[in-house]
Formats: C-alpha cells, sequence, structure tokens
C-alpha cells in the first residue's frame, strides 16, 4: 500500500462515514442496501455491542468491519462476532482485511474479550483462505436462518 492504513472505530456523529461504509461493504459483497435513516445510524453507532471499523487508504475508504459483541452465560464475559469484513477489491490482498481483523482483535482484547469468532459459507473459498491464514482455526456447525413472514 503506497499511504499507510488507518483503521477508526466509528463513534455517535459519525453517520455519514457509517453511510459511506455500509455502502461501500454492500456494494463489495454485490448486495442491494436499503436506505439507512439518520436516526437509525444514530442509535447503531451509540450502540456499546455494535462495533464499525472503517479502514482509510490517505482520505479514501478502502474497507471495513462490522462486529456484535454478545454477552455469554456459561461464565460472565463476552465473546466478538464479526459480522462482515469487506475491502474494496483494488484494495484486496494488501494486508487491510489483516489490519482490520488485528485492530479488532486488539481493541477486544482491551476490554477483557479474547474470543472472536466469524462464521463464512462453505463455499466462500476466497474468506475460507483469508481467515486461515490468519490463524483462524475453523470449526464445523451448521447455521440455520429463520425469517418471518413480511
Amino acid at each position: 500500500m503506497t499511504d499507510v492504513l488507518q483503521i477508526k472505530r466509528l463513534m455517535p456523529g459519525e453517520r455519514e462515514l457509517a453511510r459511506a461504509l455500509f455502502t461501500m461493504m454492500a456494494q463489495v459483497f454485490e448486495d442491494e442496501a436499503q436506505p439507512l435513516s439518520d436516526a437509525y445510524l444514530e442509535r447503531l453507532l451509540a450502540r456499546e455491542d455494535f462495533w464499525a471499523l472503517a479502514g482509510f487508504s490517505g482520505s479514501e475508504l478502502v474497507g471495513g468491519l462490522t462486529a456484535h459483541i454478545l454477552p455469554m452465560t456459561r461464565w460472565e464475559g463476552s465473546e466478538v462476532m464479526i459480522y462482515d469484513i469487506a475491502v474494496r477489491e483494488a484494495f484486496q490482498r494488501k494486508g487491510v482485511g489483516r489490519a482490520l481483523l488485528s485492530t479488532l482483535r486488539a481493541d477486544a482484547a482491551a476490554q477483557g474479550i479474547a474470543v472472536v469468532f466469524v462464521l463464512a459459507d462453505d463455499e466462500d473459498q476466497h474468506a475460507l483462505d483469508f481467515y486461515r491464514a490468519l490463524g483462524g482455526e475453523p470449526a464445523p456447525v451448521t447455521a440455520f436462518t429463520f425469517t418471518s413472514d413480511r
């Protein structure tokens, strides 16, 4: 990377940056994204159990990560679940994803959270290779999705 990568956790009041981050992430995943209201973004950014990290090369937004803190019930503690991690195609394989994950793990550890996990689709070989390269250990699970009738 030509510019030093900067990682920033988004905080309340940074709605426009959050909107840009979430739009960029949807574009990387080739997903449609509904417009998010200012009020919704503000509530989301104000939650202590929601983290949004944005990665910048210079002033350009190049990647991001969203994660949720999950309180445990078998001990007094929490784990962090990565919900999404996305890097613009031109910046993939340049350490952006690694930096985002490293920052998340350090921030979690600073709060006493030792476990960070992520779910990846079995057919997403790129994601599986990425998480293995970072030292992640796969655990065999099956995820079930329940949707409401709308």
